[in-house]
């Protein structure tokens, strides 16, 4: 049953989808220098079996992640206000994203030999994986109180655990090239040292 917070629980995620996926794609079109990488890495493409591997982990992944959706409307669950939590959240998570996105490419083009510093990312060095971590966790909580016996808690539980992963992991990579590349910079430096890493006030 189509419940109008679920409509909107949907709405938002194809809302964000489609405006990272823009996003991504104007960035990497866009990006002379990525596109020069992306020339010289012709010939060390993964076989075909591989390839179709990779897109059906990711795809089993991402049914996971927005697994408690899905259940919602299987299960017939009415709308409540734990839903529409995690719309909130989710929703909040978008925007910060999308802000954090908006913020780093402006301040790239300006300079370009230094890390996003001013706006979200003066609270947290990668406001981009916050906000991507907040609007999965909306995500679970939307569909928190629809989740029915082991198999879907599961299901949901997995694709949040790891989309977390991925974040975190994804954070500390970058932070580890920026110091590669930066590191010997004092502003950077200074920054990095004042700035927490993808949490605020923890990490």
């Amino acid at each position: 049953m189509l419940t109008p917070g679920l409509v909107t629980g949907l709405a938002v995620c194809l809302a964000y989808g489609l405006r990272l996926g823009a996003f991504r794609y104007r960035r990497e079109m866009g990006n002379a220098a990525y596109r020069k990488v992306l020339a010289t890495k012709v010939g060390n493409e993964p076989p075909v079996f591989v390839k179709a591997l990779a897109w059906l982990f990711m795809g089993a992944l991402y049914v996971c992640e927005t697994a408690g959706l899905h259940l919602r409307l299987a299960n017939g669950t009415p709308d409540d206000v734990v839903l529409w939590g995690g719309v909130v959240v989710m929703a909040a998570g978008a925007v910060i994203e999308a802000v954090a996105d908006r913020q780093k490419s402006a301040q790239k083009a300006e300079r370009p030999d230094m890390v996003a510093t001013e706006g979200l990312f003066s609270i947290v060095r990668c406001p981009n994986c916050l906000g991507e971590m907040r609007f999965w966790t909306g995500v679970l909580l939307a569909g928190a109180t629809s989740l029915a016996g082991v198999g879907q808690w599961a299901m949901a539980l997995i694709g949040f655990v790891c989309i977390i992963f991925i974040m975190l992991d994804g954070a500390r990579r970058m932070a580890k090239g920026h110091e590669e590349r930066y590191g010997e910079n004092p502003e950077y430096r200074a920054y990095a040292e004042r700035t927490k890493l993808i949490i605020p006030f923890v990490w």
